[in-house]
This record gives structure tokens, C-alpha cells and sequence, in this order.
């Protein structure tokens, strides 16, 4: 017969702890991320008429089934 008692080592809740992540590695990305979606918001919500940057209407065109996916009017 086999003896199936784990060790002290494994057994402990000490063990099965994930390893920290430093602030220093995840604040860059979710400054990153963050600026990426606030772009998109633009983009899709707003980015037409009087607070269009480009001119024309691609963009507005481009992201036009979103606009009405998300619930923005645009006409």
C-alpha cells in the first residue's frame, strides 16, 4: 500500500498563493489600455458634426453599425 499524505510544504495554504505582481509592471499597460478605449469612445460616440478632427465622413462611416450597436444617435 502507497502512502498518499502530502508534504508540510504542499499541504500549507502559503503554498498555493499566486505571485504578486508589481504596480510598476501593470500601470503602464492599464495607462495604455485605458487611453485605447477612451480613443474609441471618441471615435465611435462623437467623432461627427462639429466635434469631428477629420473632415469628411469616413470615420464616421467606418464605425457607423457601432455607434448604433453601443445605442449612440447619429442620425
Amino acid at each position: 500500500m502507497s502512502d498518499t499524505t502530502l508534504s508540510p510544504a504542499a499541504a500549507s495554504p502559503a503554498a498555493a498563493r499566486p505571485a504578486a505582481i508589481p504596480l510598476d509592471k501593470v500601470l503602464p499597460w492599464a495607462v495604455f489600455g485605458g487611453v485605447l478605449c477612451l480613443l474609441a469612445i471618441y471615435f465611435v460616440g462623437a467623432e461627427q458634426g462639429a466635434t469631428s478632427v477629420f473632415s469628411g465622413m469616413y470615420i464616421h462611416e467606418f464605425v457607423h453599425d457601432g455607434r448604433h450597436l453601443l445605442g449612440f444617435p447619429c442620425h
